[in-house]
């Protein structure tokens, strides 16, 4: 049986997501990371959000979000997870929660339903081969998951692969090559440093030129904050950056992107920004970073560069509902 959600369920679902969905390599759940994951989430739904009973226990969850102001949030439905004990991991079980997710996100006029890494219920997981090191984020379904299979059989397409990559911080030291680079692009009016609102006028109108929400958003109030973000400018004009510069409680450092501006590609600044970036969580004392890009973004090479390794793999994926 398909019941919507009740708070008298938290505990039974903490227990079925701390046995089954760690499988996965997801994070395991407290009452407080579950309460700040999903309760407390501002996007949460009772309606959207569903358990399996079977002889009144809990047997499977899942949930899902939607918001107008989310991207593609006018037409689309974001599921966050669908997660069934062993024994009744069965198609026709992962069929029942995933159409009651459907059937809301039609309710409420989306004309599709999305796992990809805009869902605002952050789902973190560990990092394998490492000592329970995290990330923040599951950008999308693990491929290696049942679920995954799933869904990739039942009429969700596979519109990308996200790339989980790590880096171990420990020994990091900039390469002779890039600081070469730096030199060959300083000669070209081009510098690379922390922020300085004293030489930095106008990261506002560099956020604008690349044309996402997110970066405006998250880089634009660090500047604000006095939180370091590596800026890249041309004859004191911001042109590129990477970061922000912060290390989280877990010894991780935060990554929400890195950018040049078109017209200033071709001179190496999103390698050197990248690697200063690097260079300015190893002096902060940061133990590793993580991040996940596109299989096919060129950004992979800079990483790879860097030494960084991909360690997991997520699917974005997507199915359109027939009207």
């Amino acid at each position: 049986m398909i019941v919507s959600w009740d708070d008298s369920y938290t505990q039974a679902v903490i227990d079925l997501w701390n046995e089954e969905a760690v499988r996965d390599g997801y994070k395991e759940l407290t009452r407080q990371s579950f309460d700040e994951i999903f309760l407390s989430n501002p996007y949460f739904d009772k309606k959207n959000t569903f358990v399996r009973l079977v002889s009144d226990q809990v047997q499977g969850f899942a949930c899902g979000c939607t918001g107008d102001d989310l991207p593609l949030g006018n037409v689309a439905g974001y599921i966050t997870c669908i997660v069934l004990s062993q024994p009744h991991q069965t198609d026709g079980n992962y069929g029942e929660l995933l159409a009651a997710l459907e059937q809301r996100f039609i309710d409420l006029g989306k004309k599709q339903a999305d796992i990809l890494f805009f869902n605002p219920m952050l789902l973190p997981w560990y990092i394998p081969d490492t000592p329970n090191h995290e990330h923040n984020n599951a950008p999308g379904v693990p491929v290696d998951s049942r679920l995954y299979a799933y869904l990739l059989a039942h009429g969700y397409q596979e519109r990308a692969k996200q790339c989980a990559m790590y880096l171990n911080l420990a020994g990091f030291t900039l390469p002779q090559e890039i600081k070469a680079k730096e030199d060959k692009a300083g000669a070209q009016g081009y510098q690379v440093a922390l922020f300085d609102p004293m030489k930095h006028a106008g990261v506002d109108h560099m956020l604008n030129g690349f044309n996402n929400v997110l970066w405006q958003k998250q880089i634009g109030q660090c500047v604000a904050d006095g939180v370091p973000v590596v800026i890249a400018a041309y004859k004191g004009e911001p042109v590129g950056f990477a970061g922000p510069v912060i290390r989280q409680a877990n010894g991780r450092g935060y990554f929400a992107g890195i950018g040049v501006l078109p017209d200033h590609e071709g001179h190496g600044l999103g390698s050197i920004l990248f690697f200063k970036l690097c260079e300015a969580f190893h002096a902060i004392q940061t133990d590793y970073m993580s991040l996940y890009t596109g299989s096919t973004n060129p950004a992979i090479r800079i990483y790879e560069k860097a030494g960084f390794t991909t360690v997991k793999q997520f699917s974005v994926m997507r199915r359109e509902f027939v009207s």
